[in-house]
């Protein structure tokens, strides 16, 4: 497995002080633009704020309040979006096309000594409002971007989790062969 995929994490713990350059947003930007979608659709898109701008502060304004605990120290807020419909119509499998794109971001953020954090705990609706986004738009998830930061500078319970042993299903648990629960992996 590449290495890129096993050091992704969602840590919380962002440098205040660190800032995302124009040139690294353009390259995160570009691996969710080569992203594969559903027939080429390319339904992703993005609201992109950088910390200190009205956009970061917007975004920041529809994250839950647990969230805004650590987002705050984030150089670079986004929501991303998917359009429905094209040329061609309604746009099949959206959210598959933006779940590619967002796992593009967070593998190259990590290629860039970087830290993304994905996030479903903030308003839709109302950034779908802040933003004036055409019928058609759907926000489905916040990111938060930016050097790694100091662990304590954490609320205690989420240094704890910062900390905790990274877990996953095995794959007895999760590919099957046959049928639903017979394991292609013992």
């Amino acid at each position: 497995m590449n290495e890129l995929i096993s050091k992704r994490w969602s840590p919380r713990a962002f440098s205040a002080d660190a800032t995302v350059s124009d040139e690294e947003l353009r390259i995160l930007m570009e691996a969710a633009r080569w992203a594969p979608s559903h027939g080429n659709s390319q339904p992703a898109r993005f609201v992109v704020g950088k910390r200190g701008t009205p956009t970061f502060d917007t975004i920041f304004e529809t994250l839950t309040r647990g969230n805004r605990t650590w987002a705050v120290r984030a150089s670079v807020l986004l929501i991303g979006c998917v359009v429905t419909t094209d040329d061609r119509g309604d746009i099949p499998n959206v959210e598959f096309g933006l779940g590619l794109a967002m796992e593009n971001i967070a593998l190259q953020a990590v290629d860039l000594g970087l830290i993304a954090h994905m996030m479903g705990g903030f308003d839709p609706d109302a950034a779908h409002r802040a933003f004036a986004m055409p019928a058609d738009a759907r926000p489905l998830v916040a990111m938060a971007l930016g050097h790694p930061g100091a662990l304590e500078d954490l609320p205690e319970d989420l240094q704890a989790r910062e900390q905790r042993e990274r877990q996953r299903r095995p794959l007895s648990d999760t590919v099957f062969t046959g049928s639903w629960g017979e394991s292609l992996f013992g």
